[in-house]
């Protein structure tokens, strides 16, 4: 075993949230080291190919999925640094105020512990800092104002515009959606080239992935990445009140130490909770910052209802981006259904690529052979699909917890536990039909609603709240029983919206990280 110099931070995970920890801390001066359990990508390594993009997505030790509704999988993790946002689609939507009170406007679900207005101005930073492209003008129909974004909306392509007069329909407002990718060249990074393979990471930096951004930054003023470090625990002092730093198996599978001053564990939302419970002591024999007992509890997922459907002509569905082209939050407000309680999100969604999960070949599960060989010739141009994220309520249910099966050190895997409500199977019927509704206006030729809920994203787990009776950390991600540790990333979020999560997970990471540089001093110490 080795134990290494001590560092002022040691950052568990160098995704999204990672990265923008690291930066702002090595710009106070901070010594950081992330450690990385996968590869260290470049962005010269990146390839536009389905199979590479396998390459990017989740690895690593086992989760083991119970409950009808499985959440967290593959494609919604990452591989090496840059995590999942190496290979996300960058849409960046935000959290409206209604979904900071929830508890308090409905008398169900949980409350933030801060309000819209305390996260604002670090959106627009963060879109500052990044670059984003849209339109916060036109948002504000629906949230409060703030600063523009620094570029204009991303061009749209038919595969998006064949979808608006069906919207129009419907009652529905459509605009430009607010996207992590360059529509300008932006701060050196050139403008998207709209070859539409985002999902496989952007070897020109025109996707705002941690590489090209906080990341990025933090390694060029001194921020150490070490990759395939395997943490295991984070260690405390013998009293239980301070953590010391962490331990981790190399790419040689052996044991390290790496002490600090603070850590900050920043990896997928399912990953984090593993190592608090594998680091239980005597002081804390049910898992680090877990004396409310919700470690690990109220994990959501986002629901998904898609609608593919043929539309004439070429649709140019092999161009664009993977972020969305329009959306609309007129869906939103949690009683607008009838029969379910929650939030929906309508999306005009990304270039077709004819595999994997969201491709072509999956819009017709019910073909093989030369049937779908058919099919993917004669309808591959005219195909395009629109997609609504339907939110799920916090449920004591939905849970990660330790496994009795171990991993190869002999530390328990984690059990993700994970079924859809009534609220989330009603919202998801009712987009189902308002997309076909949608589609048949808007002129297509054929239509093919989802026969089953998709799922998307993984949050909670790790929750935000006012003390360590009714939460895990502060609204910071700081942990109410042990100071110098900080949890960041979506498992932290205490409801969800319906809003795809990365822009509200930067927010915080920035809010978090300042409040931790500001108060180094008494929190190090």
């Amino acid at each position: 075993m080795a134990t290494h110099e001590k560092v002022d931070a040691v950052i568990v995970g160098a995704g999204a949230s990672g990265g923008v920890f690291a930066a702002v801390l090595a710009r106070a001066g901070k010594k950081v080291v992330l450690l990385e359990q996968g590869p260290d990508w470049k962005l010269s390594d990146l390839i536009s190919s389905d199979i590479w993009s396998r390459r990017l997505k989740g690895s690593g030790p086992a989760i083991l999925y119970e409950g009808k509704n499985a959440v967290g999988r593959t494609g919604d993790m990452g591989w090496g640094t840059g995590g999942a946002a190496l290979h996300y689609s960058a849409n960046f939507p935000r959290l409206l105020p209604d979904d900071f009170t929830v508890r308090s406007d409905h008398g169900r679900a949980l409350d933030w512990p801060i309000s819209y207005a305390e996260v604002a101005p670090f959106y627009d930073r963060v879109a500052a800092d990044i670059g984003v492209s849209g339109d916060a003008k036109a948002e504000e129909r629906w949230r409060p104002p703030g600063a523009p974004y620094p570029m204009p909306p991303l061009k749209s392509f038919r595969y998006s515009d064949a979808w608006l007069p069906g919207f129009t329909a419907a009652g529905l407002t459509m605009i430009p959606g607010a996207v992590g990718i360059n529509s300008t060249e932006y701060k050196g990074r050139p403008a998207c080239i709209y070859d539409g393979w985002c999902n496989a990471g952007c070897p020109t930096g025109a996707l705002a992935n941690p590489q090209a951004t906080y990341l990025g930054e933090a390694r060029n003023k001194g921020a150490e990445v070490r990759p395939f470090s395997y943490v295991t625990r984070v260690l405390t002092n013998a009293s239980g009140d301070h953590v010391t730093g962490v331990e981790y198996y190399d790419d040689k599978k052996e044991r390290q130490v790496q002490e600090a001053s603070v850590v900050i564990l920043t990896a997928f939302a399912s990953q984090n909770p593993r190592i608090m419970f594998n680091s239980r002591t005597e002081k804390h024999p049910n898992g680090l910052a877990n004396r409310s007992g919700l470690l690990g509890k109220y994990l959501m997922g986002h629901g998904s209802a898609t609608v593919t459907a043929i539309f004439a002509g070429d649709v140019e569905n092999y161009r664009g981006s993977n972020g969305y082209n329009y959306v609309t939050y007129d869906r939103h407000p949690k009683t607008i259904r009838r029969d379910a309680f929650g939030s929906t999100f309508w999306s005009t969604t990304a270039p077709f690529k004819p595999n994997d999960v969201r491709g072509m070949a999956a819009v017709r599960p019910d073909l093989f052979g030369a049937e779908l060989d058919t099919f993917m010739k004669v309808k591959a141009r005219g195909l395009t699909r629109i997609t609504a994220i339907i939110e799920e309520m916090p449920d004591l249910e939905n849970r990660v917890e330790p496994a009795d099966e171990k991993d190869e050190f002999g530390f328990p895997l984690i059990r993700s536990v994970h079924t859809f409500g009534k609220d989330v199977m009603g919202l998801w019927s009712a987009a189902i039909e308002e997309g076909s509704a949608i589609a048949k206006a808007a002129g297509a030729k054929e239509v093919w609603p989802a026969a089953a809920i998709g799922t998307q994203h993984l949050l909670g787990g790790t929750i935000m709240g006012k003390g360590a009776g009714d939460s895990v950390v502060n609204s910071f991600g700081q942990s109410h029983e042990i100071g110098n540790l900080y949890v960041a990333g979506c498992g932290i979020f205490p409801t969800e919206s319906a809003a795809n999560p990365t822009f509200t997970l930067h927010a915080l990471s920035l809010r978090g990280a300042e409040q931790l540089a500001k108060n180094w001093g008494s929190i190090a110490s």
